[in-house]
């Protein structure tokens, strides 16, 4: 019998599968802007502290193109941003394979000849340079169109990790100038002619569709813009705040425990362990038990464990794959098949088809688990296994929430790695300690309540994956389309 035979095609007629819907769109409606302006919002999260200063000197080396790089170039074919005080600079941090960054310069591409016309007419000038800031990347590589990508029009080179040059050293431009030093790209800044920073924009979509970046770049062309020291942007390296990071990995551990994928097995599962505490003599006396059942903290402490070895284990993998995917130089065609592949889930989901992405996991899970009529029964063992398992049941919801996630942490350093999982374990092991306490003293009446509301969050976890699939494609090949409708 294949997946689709067991298909509910009847959900669509049902009342509750279209007020999902409504809860859906309300929810996707909020997170989807939201998400747009994470970057921007994520400077009030991650403070960058530090006075705003002109811009130190960047040394780079350019494509040294004829007629494009080579006025602007010594003898060798590097950049030198100092020579340019006194210009207008708009710097453009991009790379080959980022696909929001081809969206940057579409709009930068569309717009220089009009900007370029302005500043000669009112006795300006204007430098418009592209800096490559994923350093494996070679200068080859970012002459070479391909794809999405095309060369830029205007000057261009790749950076490195000593290319700033400051009073007490050199330092990583992508760590001075990104939001909180993540090194997160597109970050395209305007830089008036003292030097100073007077706006960013962290996304290929804004959500005013250029309309402050535009006006910040023409308010200097035409002499109106003089920037005060309040519309200076510092770019000091960035004390990270790990209270944030903690506290977004609490946030997502919500998503993960409530995944539609796990959350509707876990109230019997836990009401069947509980009752087991009424035939511990029976069992101890049998032999099969060696010790008193653990009561419902433990149980709750036991599972909790598990989810986190599991999430533990996710995360190493996916802050080396994640490495390995941008390294590749297809990391946009892999985002857009997780797109896709988000779509296809919650489909399946939402006809009622489990897709047990991570079922290879619950057979280990069965191997190692004993249950009553075992000679020997390991409760306390089984309950740590159920945790493991649970977790990796809601894997096929929560993947592509929980993995780049992850990713992100490791952009911010080791100690906001074991920050941020610690947030989100911490939030796991306390829902988990909660639900099946409140279990342990409500007993059937919490086991119908949790019963009740899983249909509920099936379907609202269904609509969610297939919105945030369709506009997670749309983002990565249209992003203009999304920037209009949020815009």
């Amino acid at each position: 019998m294949g997946l689709l035979d067991t298909a509910d095609w009847g959900t669509f007629k049902r009342a509750e599968t279209w007020k999902a819907f409504g809860i859906a769109v309300v929810l996707f409606a909020t997170i989807g802007y939201a998400s747009l302006t994470l970057f921007g919002s994520m400077d009030g999260l991650l403070q960058a502290e530090g006075e705003a200063e002109p811009m130190p000197d960047v040394v780079f080396q350019s494509l040294n193109r004829t007629g494009i790089e080579s006025g602007m170039v010594n003898e060798t074919g590097w950049f030198s941003l100092a020579d340019f005080r006194g210009d207008i600079i708009i710097l453009d941090f991009m790379a080959h394979d980022c696909s929001n960054c081809h969206a940057v310069q579409a709009h930068l591409e569309q717009e220089m000849d009009g900007w370029h016309a302005m500043a000669e007419a009112n006795g300006q000038t204007l430098r418009i340079i592209a800096y490559g800031a994923w350093y494996y990347e070679d200068l080859d590589y970012l002459n070479t169109s391909g794809g999405s990508y095309t060369v830029p029009l205007y000057p261009t080179g790749i950076g490195s990790e000593t290319a700033a040059v400051l009073d007490n050293g050199t330092a990583d431009p992508v760590r001075l100038f990104t939001p909180s030093g993540t090194g997160a790209i597109p970050v395209v800044v305007v830089i008036d002619e003292a030097g100073y920073i007077v706006h960013r924009q962290n996304t290929g979509a804004p959500t005013d569709g250029w309309a402050g970046f535009d006006g910040a770049v023409e308010a200097l062309l035409d002499g109106s813009g003089v920037a005060s020291e309040a519309d200076r942007i510092a770019w000091a390296p960035p004390k990270t705040s790990l209270t944030a990071v903690f506290a977004l990995g609490a946030l997502l551990s919500i998503l993960v425990y409530f995944s539609p994928c796990a959350f509707p097995v876990l109230p019997g599962f836990i009401s069947y362990y509980l009752s087991l505490g009424a035939r511990e003599d029976e069992l101890i006396e049998a032999g099969k038990l060696k010790t008193r059942m653990p009561r419902s903290s433990l149980i709750g402490l036991l599972a909790g464990l598990g989810m986190l070895t599991f999430f533990a284990f996710i995360g190493i993998l996916a802050a080396v794959m994640g490495e390995a995917f941008a390294r590749s130089g297809i990391i946009h065609y892999i985002a857009i098949g997780v797109a896709i592949l988000l779509i296809v889930l919650g489909s399946m989901m939402l006809v009622g088809v489990t897709s047990h992405l991570m079922g290879f996991v619950q057979k280990l899970v069965d191997k190692w688990s004993t249950t009553e009529a075992d000679e020997t029964f390991t409760p306390r063992r089984n309950m740590y296994l159920y945790g493991f398992g649970y977790a990796a049941a809601s894997i096929d919801c929560t993947a592509a929430a929980v993995l780049p996630f992850v990713v992100f942490l490791a952009t911010l350093g080791r100690t906001a790695v074991l920050t941020g999982l610690g947030g989100l374990m911490l939030g796991l092991l306390v829902l988990m300690i909660v639900v099946v306490m409140m279990v342990g003293l409500g007993r059937q009446v919490m086991v119908n309540v949790l019963r009740r509301a899983t249909g509920t969050i099936k379907l609202v976890g269904s609509w969610m994956m297939i919105m945030a699939g369709v506009g997670l494609t749309l983002f990565l090949t249209n992003q203009s389309a999304v920037a209009s409708v949020f815009g």
